[in-house]
């Protein structure tokens, strides 16, 4: 009788504690999937700088000498699909979370590469230098789930809302968080990390 009340004793122990490290098992991975989604959204701002002139409706490679664009030397390409712009999205962040899933039309920086360091005797012609394949550039390979509801609902703020904003006002995605209200071990809720 004493050996099982000692084992229920130890069992009853040991829940809470397993309890916990599911839960914190989920909040890390809450945590990365938060700085995925986060650096995708970056990473497609620093390739937009430069991309689609305020207006244009048309395609084309504005970085060419001469238009004094900063350039992010992380960003090895500029957006070249103007039509995921419109004029309240001035800031340049993705329209939506499925556009950095689905991924963008872009166009390397600069010049050509056959032309920077080009051979000066190629067989190649000057239009046949200056074509450039259509590249997509995906910034997520697939729409990250939530790991505390597992679902794909989260709660987007634009460049243009504070954080207690109630709704996401649709015209780009700046930030991401948790859809959750349940409180994280830490004792913040989950939808203001």
């Amino acid at each position: 009788m004493i050996t099982l009340t000692v084992l229920a004793i130890l069992v009853l122990g040991t829940i809470p504690i397993a309890q916990n490290a599911v839960r914190r098992q989920k909040e890390i991975r809450l945590r990365q999937t938060l700085r995925d989604i986060r650096n995708a959204i970056d990473e497609f701002k620093r390739d937009a700088v430069g991309a689609c002139p305020l207006g244009s409706i048309t395609s084309g490679n504005p970085t060419q000498v001469g238009q004094n664009i900063p350039i992010d030397p992380r960003s090895r390409v500029v957006i070249d699909d103007c039509t995921i712009f419109d004029s309240e999205n001035i800031d340049r962040f993705p329209p939506s979370l499925d556009i950095l899933v689905e991924g963008v039309r872009v166009k390397p920086r600069g010049l050509s590469p056959a032309i920077q360091g080009g051979r000066p005797f190629d067989d190649k012609n000057a239009t046949e230098l200056n074509e450039q394949k259509e590249i997509l550039k995906v910034y997520l390979r697939e729409m990250p789930v939530d790991p505390i509801t597992g679902e794909e609902d989260w709660i987007l703020r634009s460049s243009y809302q504070t954080e207690d904003a109630g709704s996401w006002d649709e015209v780009n995605v700046f930030d991401v968080r948790s859809n959750s209200t349940a409180e994280g071990l830490n004792g913040v809720a989950y939808n203001e990390w």
